[in-house]
């Protein structure tokens, strides 16, 4: 009875990490990193398709929309991070801690992918798509912006199995053990730890339980005001730059870019937050009640014949912020 008892002492003084997070089928890598943004990719083309049809428009056009989306978001998701970190590829041979790995700029799967620019890659994608599609882009973000808090609560899980993007040393029974092998280079360690685990703040998980916290609010507010016009998606900006500026401050990988004392994230989440309040309370002046919310998705002569919205008529009685039952 005692030893279950000191084993359970021991065992809830900190999160384990993952052994491994890359798995071979014969010659095939199989990485946790990418299951984990696919799952967060899926889940939310899922959600957002029963927002979107909800709102009026047609089954499946979100899953098309996302085939051209996500790519973008890549894209630009990977940009961003090479942009604001491109000494870790790309650093002069006198430079501390030299690196010089162009190809390491291409290597997605070992972690690397800024949020900002994943947003920004995929709505320009989106709104190639929407266009293509004849649909309003803005419905289709505030669609789509509880779905995105739920892709990125997932696809947080990716830093876990990478153990990579952990915050500051802590003792608390949260700690997440990270491998020597993964400490930022030139961390002190003795300074923090007399010897092994190495525990820290496991800012993953801060931010996937923010996104799922973040997310429920967006659709309660969503469904109680008829948020539109991009207001729902300008909501999900500000929820998630909140929680992105605290728990980008804990954070202590290595940044190229720390002007005035503060991470370059923790700026774009105080500019991009501000930007989105703004957005907010201006639509909102603009498009008052009742008519806050746009009539149709589609744009102006791209509507669909009557026959072909008969299918959906049922759906478009339902409230676009309908959480799945």
């Amino acid at each position: 009875m005692t030893h279950s008892l000191v084993v359970h002492s021991l065992v809830a003084q900190f999160i384990p990490s993952p052994g491994q997070g890359v798995w071979h089928l014969g010659p095939f890598p199989i990485r946790a990193y990418a299951l984990c943004i696919i799952a967060g990719v899926v889940a939310a083309v899922w959600l957002g398709e029963r927002r979107w049809v909800a709102r009026g428009g047609r089954e499946g056009q979100v899953g098309d929309v996302a085939l051209v989306a996500v790519p973008f978001g890549l894209v630009g998701a990977r940009l961003y991070h090479v942009a604001t970190d491109h000494d870790l590829y790309f650093s002069h041979s006198s430079a501390p801690d030299h690196h010089w790995n162009p190809v390491g700029a291409l290597e997605v799967w070992h972690g690397g992918l800024g949020i900002w620019g994943a947003i920004a890659g995929g709505v320009l994608g989106g709104a190639i798509a929407c266009r293509r599609s004849g649909i309003k882009i803005r419905p289709l973000l505030d669609a789509l912006a509880p779905s995105l808090l739920l892709a990125q609560a997932i696809g947080r899980w990716g830093n876990y199995f990478n153990q990579e993007l952990f915050g500051r040393p802590t003792t608390k029974p949260w700690g997440l053990k990270i491998d020597a092998a993964h400490l930022p280079d030139g961390f002190n360690v003795g300074k923090y730890f007399t010897k092994p685990p190495y525990t820290f703040n496991p800012t993953f998980l801060y931010e996937s339980i923010w996104d799922l916290g973040s997310m429920g609010f967006v659709l309660w507010l969503d469904r109680k005001l008829k948020l539109g016009f991009g207001r729902t998606f300008a909501l999900y900006v500000m929820v998630y730059c909140i929680g992105r500026g605290w728990i980008e401050h804990l954070r202590i990988d290595t940044v190229e870019y720390h002007p005035l004392g503060l991470r370059l994230n923790v700026w774009t989440s105080i500019i991009l937050g501000t930007g989105a309040l703004i957005y907010f309370v201006l639509a909102g002046r603009r498009h008052r009640a009742p008519e806050t919310r746009e009539e149709s998705v589609w744009l102006e002569g791209r509507e669909p014949a009557a026959e072909e919205t008969a299918p959906a008529a049922a759906s478009e009685s339902l409230d676009a912020s309908d959480t799945p039952s």
